[in-house]
């Protein structure tokens, strides 16, 4: 911490500097992913009556259910009505939970929202996120013993978090990948390998020439790659079908009236690859058996993922049976995303959001309210020349400033109104 010299020859710490604007942009960033986490949960009931619910923000009550106990979650309205005193874990959001509040798991509490619950929620997945347990070290977070700066990830699949020293594989430094399989998952949902050559998003050489090397290290394969150089939702050339091709071309020639080239736009080729997905007939065959013949190596390690790439898993009889078989069938829902949850809060958030200024003033009547739009006018016109001064003198303004103007001008409000004459007709 910086120090200068104060009064009197002491030493006093600076303090931070930080403006209004400042201020209000962190403010509306944390009310932002306060929106995109809660918004897409009822805060008011219990979720239980929804049954399982795809996707919902819960929490895990360390009062009610500590270590040895058995694991439990709870809602969003339960952890305000039913345990707001209580020590709770965070758990984010996750899939296909039923709300366990007040069941046999809670000894001594009956929920205060939905008290006529079973027994147990037999559907419900539980790990050691519930007892405030992370990653594959098993520690808290943030831990207080931990002094290595390092992100916390979830895992798409067993939807655990993870440190990012621990996943094998750091995450991409651009970070611009929207989801991650931990190498726990990619073990055992190994068919993501022949995917990850092809869609994983990777770490690029700072020469990049337009080639990037096959995570089977057979090779190099020629990247197509967006105007604007994101390489998240590149297409390897050699995987898009010869058809495909034709069909881009004769899209192009459309919209140009020009000769077609060899090159294709990742838009292009997307809207190709959507059309081929949606119409099972246009399909040749089992995309995966085609991936797992170019001799994919599989790794220890974990794998970073673009924007929609659930959308080009294979969706043929085999494959879904495949997804079924190892309970990841939720890969082909592109709801099931997080991304998809939180846009869903914020829609929802934007459409109850109300102007507290508004609502005062439609509350008052017309004198009411051209008195509290003067007072108003006169708060911003004084402190706009009180600060005026402090810019014109390029010096800091600290808080005893601001304490000393409000002071001021209530002082000068109280004047005004102990001066002023009633008459009476």
């Amino acid at each position: 911490m910086a120090e200068a010299e104060g009064p009197g020859g002491r030493h006093s710490e600076l303090e931070p500097v930080v403006s209004l604007v400042d201020v209000l942009e962190e403010d509306e960033e944390l009310e932002n992913e306060a929106c995109a986490v809660l918004g897409g949960s009822d805060s008011e009931k219990c979720s239980y009556s929804q049954g399982f619910v795809k996707r919902q923000a819960l929490y895990a009550c360390s009062t009610c259910t500590p270590e040895g106990e058995e694991p439990a979650g709870i809602c969003l309205a339960c952890s305000y009505e039913c345990h707001g005193s209580h020590k709770l874990f965070e758990l984010y959001t996750k899939r296909n939970f039923r709300c366990d509040c007040g069941n046999s798991k809670f000894k001594n509490l009956e929920c205060k929202l939905f008290p006529d619950k079973a027994k147990m929620n037999a559907g419900n997945k539980y790990n050691d996120n519930f007892f405030g347990l992370y990653c594959i070290c098993k520690r808290p977070y943030p831990d207080p013993e931990d002094e290595v700066p390092d992100e916390m990830i979830q895992c798409v699949v067993c939807e655990d978090w993870f440190h990012g020293r621990h996943l094998g594989a750091a995450p991409p430094e651009s970070g611009d990948f929207q989801e991650m399989v931990c190498r726990g998952c990619m073990q055992r949902c190994s068919f993501l390998w022949a995917y990850a050559a092809q869609l994983g998003v990777t770490k690029l050489p700072a020469e990049d020439d337009g080639l990037a090397l096959n995570v089977d290290g057979i090779g190099d394969q020629e990247v197509i790659k967006p105007e604007n150089g994101d390489h998240q939702d590149s297409i390897l050339k050699e995987d898009v079908p010869e058809h495909a091709k034709d069909a881009v071309k004769e899209i192009k020639t459309e919209q140009t009236n020009e000769p077609c080239t060899s090159s294709t736009s990742e838009s292009d080729l997307q809207t190709v690859f959507k059309n081929q997905r949606l119409n099972p007939e246009s399909q040749s065959g089992c995309r995966l058996q085609e991936l797992r013949a170019k001799h994919v190596i599989e790794k220890d390690t974990a794998t970073y993922w673009p924007l929609n790439w659930r959308s080009k898993l294979c969706a043929c009889k085999d494959c879904v049976k495949m997804y079924g078989d190892l309970d990841v069938l939720f890969l082909t829902d592109e709801c099931d995303t997080v991304l998809a949850y939180e846009n869903k809060g914020k829609v929802a958030q934007a459409a109850d959001r109300t102007d507290p200024l508004m609502d005062t003033l439609n509350s008052m009547n017309r004198v009411q309210q051209v008195e509290l739009i003067c007072e108003y006018n006169d708060l911003k016109t004084e402190l706009k020349d009180y600060l005026k001064r402090f810019a014109d003198e390029g010096t800091v303004v600290k808080r005893e400033d601001i304490q000393q103007f409000f002071e001021e001008f209530q002082s000068k409000k109280r004047r005004r109104v102990d001066g002023m004459q009633y008459y009476c007709s």
